[in-house]
């Protein structure tokens, strides 16, 4: 089955609700450059590809409220704009990237002619979601070669259809896989304190008829332990340049059981997600996000009041711990910091 997290109909972006996943699915309506970015800040979309993608084509909805005949004022709101999108989730790279490749089209000289201009951002927003989702089924077709018949994977947080284009990256792995008529059973762990894992992991693969079986986060060592996981496959919301990442906070807990089990453990990530101006993940920007995250559960409070409450979404995997990062370019493996370079030419 085909998950379409991103929408663009009629000139209006319309985004599946993640936040009601899986009670209710439905689409939300963005009219506005606001809209869109509301919606990342509040994780109605949510995973970096795409974040990026729903970035770009909040510009487009943002600068085509611009009027057309004032060069001036398009580009001080243009810019405006691209703040906007740049300030709600700090730690997810393809972000910044979709913005960075929008403002390559508005520095372009000679500039052109507002309402051609417009047009071909819209032409280019509308690209990076196709590519996305070539891209990652290129990560499938890679990734897939890793996993062997009847393998069990466990997976942390949501790295599939919904938090790209509509494919996923180590979700795409697992699909691959599929269609090659590999059996697996993937494990999802629950990831809190936002339950990607046990809300939007398992009614992905529901969808699509691939066996999962849903754990708490704190039962993946035991796991690991009873040699009842084959594999363990985590996307990535930012990659330094020596092959450092970061991703949903717990993915380092799991990375440092697996090498002591002997397991394998793959990062499925675009090169988009590579940030090659950042040489380790201690510079990786963290996102810290709202308290009531981990003191409530579906509105209600499971911490007594005035009880501190610290909420890291992210955490940094140091590249030791990683077998190898699987890119829409290939697989690469140590050092990653001269094999990831490697992938830029090819």
């Amino acid at each position: 089955m085909t998950i379409q997290p991103i929408k663009w109909k009629k000139n209006r972006l319309f985004l599946l609700d993640q936040t009601r996943l899986p009670e209710r699915e439905r689409y939300i309506e963005c009219r506005t450059y606001l809209d869109a970015a509301r919606a990342i800040k509040k994780m109605v979309v949510r995973g970096a590809p795409a974040i990026g993608i729903t970035a770009a084509l909040g510009i487009v909805l943002g600068v085509e409220a611009i009027p057309q005949q004032n060069r001036r004022r398009f580009l001080t709101r243009f810019e405006k704009i691209c703040q906007t999108f740049a300030a709600t989730r700090p730690t997810a790279v393809n972000l910044f990237w979709a913005i960075k490749r929008m403002k390559k089209l508005v520095a372009h000289d000679p500039f052109p002619p507002l309402k051609e201009l417009k047009a071909l951002m819209k032409k280019e927003a509308l690209k990076i979601l196709e590519e996305d989702v070539k891209s990652n089924k290129r990560i499938g077709a890679f990734g897939s070669q890793l996993l062997k018949n009847d393998d069990t994977i466990l997976t942390h947080c949501n790295a599939g259809a919904l938090a790209t284009g509509g494919y996923g990256t180590a979700l795409g792995v697992i699909r691959a896989g599929k269609s090659q008529g590999k059996r697996l059973h993937v494990v999802a762990d629950e990831t809190r304190p936002f339950l990607q894992g046990s809300r939007l992991t398992s009614w992905e693969l529901k969808k699509d008829g691939i066996p999962v079986t849903v754990i708490t986060d704190n039962m993946a060592a035991f796991m690991m332990q009873q040699k009842r996981i084959d594999a363990i496959i985590v996307g990535a919301d930012r990659i330094a340049a020596n092959g450092d990442v970061a991703n949903k906070i717990g993915t380092y807990s799991l990375a440092i059981v697996a090498r002591e089990h002997k397991i394998p453990f793959y990062v499925a990530a675009p090169l988009s997600t590579i940030d090659f101006s950042i040489k380790t993940g201690r510079e990786i920007p963290i996102e810290e996000r709202n308290s009531e995250e981990v003191s409530h559960i579906s509105g209600k409070r499971v911490v007594p009041k005035g009880i501190p409450v610290w909420n890291p979404a992210f955490d940094v995997t140091p590249n030791r711990f990683i077998s190898a990062i699987i890119t829409d370019q290939g697989i690469t493996e140590k050092p990653y910091g001269k094999n990831l370079k490697k992938l830029i030419s090819l």
